[in-house]
């Protein structure tokens, strides 16, 4: 199995189904994630039509790639799709490791200057798309691609800043386990998210 590689918003058009089409959820409106997260979350898991930031932490608490990974998995397993964007070392290996099938995973690593574009057509079409917030957004652009993903019936989780989202979350803390002083394997990492929201979150 490997993740599609898609280049520029034309490739998107076979990928992504016409936004007059139904929501393919039909009744279900929570995609489920893993027991660890649902505490996290209003609804247990992530509403479709949702925005859930994943917000980039300090460089000592890095674990935000692991953290989408984890969102990932248990609506990927469940039969949804998902996309992957503006992430180039976002890794095949571990999204396969944690669960995640790699027959209905999109990777743009570059998604260039249409990056607006290229996330609201995934949005027309996946049904998570996670996308790596390049720099300072603006407010109308933020509340267009929320609109639209409320619209559609998708959850979008940009990764990085994200002002307005409905839930963010945050790696506070991460731990190895596995090293001894100077030897052993790195076996398990134990990471803490905080999550703050509004309204219902």
């Amino acid at each position: 199995m490997a993740g599609r590689m898609v280049v520029g918003s034309t490739a998107l058009a076979g990928l992504v189904r016409p936004a007059s089409a139904p929501d393919p959820a039909g009744g279900h409106r929570v995609l489920p994630v893993a027991p660890e997260l649902t505490g996290l979350l209003p609804s247990r898991g992530l509403r479709r039509g949702s925005t859930v930031a994943v917000a980039a932490g300090r460089p000592r608490h890095h674990g935000g790639t692991s953290l989408v990974l984890a969102l990932l998995a248990e609506a990927s397993r469940a039969g949804s799709w998902c996309a992957v964007v503006g992430v180039p070392t976002f890794g095949a290996g571990a999204a396969a490791e944690v669960g995640i099938a790699l027959d209905r995973l999109a990777l743009v690593p570059d998604p260039g200057p249409e990056w607006a574009t290229v996330i609201a057509a995934l949005i027309d079409g996946v049904d998570v798309v996670v996308a790596a917030v390049p720099g300072a957004v603006a407010p109308s652009v933020a509340d267009r691609l929320a609109a639209r993903a409320r619209q559609r019936g998708s959850v979008f989780v940009p990764y990085g800043r994200w002002d307005g989202a409905d839930v963010t979350l945050r790696v506070v803390r991460g731990v190895w386990e596995g090293l001894g002083p100077g030897r052993g394997r790195l076996r398990r990492r134990e990471v803490t998210v905080s999550a703050r929201g509004r309204g219902a979150a």
